[in-house]
C-alpha cells in the first residue's frame, strides 16, 4: 500500500498517473488478486474502467473498489425533477449559437435561493457530443448550499473544476479532497461525488471533456523538469461511511440530461481501492513557469498544466493553461500578450488579481471567449501604458494574480443562457475602440515602401 502524505487535514497519495492503493482498514485490500471469491471483511469487489479493456497498456485506466455494498444496488433511474435546463452536452442549433464576436461575462452573483453545485451549474459554451465521445463543454457554477443526501455522477466525461470563490470539500468514492481557490480538482468520468461548501457562497469554472482524459503535456526541449511536476498531483486516500441513508439519491448526468435513482446507503462506502483511475487535485502555485529571457513574447502553450489530446499530434481537444506570477525580462519587447487571431478557441477566467492584457473589466469570477480566428489582444489602456514605459524598463514581476485559459481546437457554440445572461458584458468591444494609429512615415523608410 502507498504511504500517504499529510495536507489540509487530510492525507493524500502523491503522483500523476501512478498505480495507487489505499485502505481505510488494514487488511481490506485482497492479497494477490483483484476479485477473490470472498473479499476481506465481506466486502464486494467492483471495477471502474475509464478506458476500453483493450486500450494500450500505457493509456489503460481502471481501479478496483472494495466496498460494503455494490453501486448497482439502487432503484431505476428516472428523469430528475426538477432538472437543470441550463446544462447540456449536445451542441447544435436547438440549444446554442455560432458567434464570432469577442464575448465577456462579469462575475455571477450568488443565487437568490438555496442552490447546490448541481443546480448551480450553467453551460457557457462547448462543441461536439457526449454521445459521439468527442467534444467538450465549459460551465460556470454558483452555489450557496452543500449537496445533501445525494451524490453526482457524470457519465458524459471528466470534470476539471476551478474554484474561484469558496473552498470545496469533495467526497468521492476514493476519498475526500479539500479544494481551495488556487487549486483545481479533476473528477474523472463515472465517479460518484458530493460537493460540500466550506465557505458560502461559492463559484467557479468547470471544463468537461468527452471521450478522452487529461494528461501531462510533453516537455520536449524543456527536458525532464518544469511546468507541473507529477509528484505535486494529490490523490485522496480511502475513506468510507457505513450507515443507513433512506432516500439517498444518485444524480447522474447522461447525455447532458439529469437522471436520479434512489438507494438506502451512502455511495462513499469504499473501504479500500487500488488502480490508476481516480480523482485528484493540484495546487497551481506549485507550477514552474517558463518564459523568454531575451526578447519576444512566448506562446501561451508554454504554460500548459494539463492537456486532453486529439488523435492529431500537437492538437488538443482542450488544454488547461495558466498565467501565474512570473518575471518579465524580455528586452525591446511588447511584453503583454500580442494581438492574435488563432485557429484555436480561447475561454479565459480569472481566479484572483488582475490580468496583464486587460486593465479594466476582466474581473475575478468573470470570463471571456475569443472564438476561432476572432481577433483579440490587449485593451487600449494596457497597450498605451506599455508603450509609455518604453524599451528600457528592466525586469518586472507580475504578482498577486492567477488567470487561466481553456483552449480547444474545436469551435464552441455559445449557449442561449450565456448570450442572454445579465452578466454578459455588452460593451466588451469598447475596450479596443480607442486603439489609434501610431503609423508614421520618415525619411529612413525603405524605397520600396510608401
Amino acid at each position: 500500500m502507498d504511504n500517504p502524505i499529510a495536507g489540509d487535514d487530510f492525507s493524500y497519495l502523491s503522483g500523476f498517473g501512478n498505480h495507487h492503493s489505499s485502505e481505510a482498514l488494514a487488511g481490506a485490500l485482497p492479497a494477490g488478486q483483484n476479485s477473490p471469491l470472498i473479499c476481506p471483511f465481506g466486502l464486494y469487489a467492483e471495477q471502474i474502467s475509464g478506458t476500453s479493456f483493450t486500450s494500450p497498456r500505457n493509456r489503460n485506466l481502471f481501479s478496483w473498489f472494495y466496498r460494503i455494498k455494490p453501486s448497482v444496488t439502487h432503484q431505476p433511474f428516472q428523469p430528475r425533477v426538477p432538472s437543470n435546463r441550463r446544462i447540456f452536452s449536445e451542441f447544435n442549433n436547438s440549444n446554442s449559437s455560432a458567434n464570432p464576436t469577442q464575448l465577456r461575462w462579469k462575475p455571477m452573483d450568488a443565487p437568490d435561493s438555496p442552490t447546490d453545485f448541481i443546480d448551480g451549474l450553467s453551460t457557457i459554451c462547448g462543441s461536439g457530443s457526449s454521445f459521439m465521445r468527442h467534444g467538450y463543454a465549459i460551465h460556470m457554477y454558483a452555489a450557496n448550499k452543500s449537496m445533501e443526501n445525494c451524490a453526482f455522477c457524470n457519465a458524459d466525461g471528466d470534470f476539471l473544476i476551478v474554484p474561484q470563490q469558496g473552498r470545496l470539500l469533495i467526497t468521492t468514492e476514493c476519498g475526500r479532497l479539500k479544494v481551495s481557490p488556487g487549486e483545481i480538482a479533476i473528477l474523472p468520468q463515472g465517479f460518484r461525488f458530493s460537493v460540500n461548501l466550506l465557505d458560502s457562497p461559492s463559484r467557479g469554472y468547470v471544463a468537461e471533456i468527452f471521450g478522452t482524459h487529461f494528461q501531462l503535456p510533453d516537455l520536449g526541449p524543456i527536458g525532464a523538469n518544469g511546468l507541473a511536476a507529477p509528484r505535486d498531483f494529490l490523490v485522496p486516500t480511502a475513506w468510507f461511511e457505513n450507515k443507513s441513508y433512506p432516500g439517498y439519491t444518485i444524480v447522474q448526468k447522461f447525455g447532458g440530461e439529469l437522471f436520479s435513482a434512489v438507494q438506502d446507503f451512502s455511495p462513499f462506502n469504499v473501504v479500500a481501492w487500488h488502480g490508476n483511475y481516480f480523482p485528484y487535485k493540484y495546487d497551481l502555485s506549485k507550477f514552474c513557469p517558463y518564459n523568454t529571457v531575451l526578447f519576444d513574447h512566448s506562446d501561451p502553450s508554454i504554460n500548459t498544466v494539463l492537456t486532453a489530446p486529439t488523435e492529431k499530434p500537437g492538437v488538443a481537444l482542450l488544454d488547461f493553461v495558466i498565467f501565474p506570477p512570473r518575471w518579465l525580462v524580455a528586452e525591446h519587447t511588447f511584453r503583454p500578450p500580442y494581438y492574435h487571431r488563432n485557429c484555436m478557441s480561447e475561454f479565459m477566467g480569472l481566479i484572483h488579481g488582475g490580468y496583464e492584457a486587460k486593465a479594466d473589466g476582466f474581473l475575478p469570477g468573470g470570463a471571456s471567449l475569443h472564438n476561432c480566428m476572432t481577433p483579440h489582444g490587449p485593451d487600449t489602456k494596457s497597450y498605451e501604458a506599455t508603450i509609455v514605459r518604453g524599451n528600457d524598463i528592466g525586469p518586472s514581476k507580475i504578482t498577486e494574480t492567477m488567470a487561466f485559459m481553456f483552449e480547444s481546437s474545436l469551435i464552441p457554440r455559445i449557449s442561449q443562457w450565456a448570450l442572454e445572461s445579465p452578466f454578459l458584458d455588452q460593451d466588451y468591444y469598447q475596450c479596443w475602440i480607442g486603439l489609434k494609429s501610431h503609423f508614421t512615415v520618415t525619411e529612413t523608410c525603405p524605397e520600396n515602401q510608401p
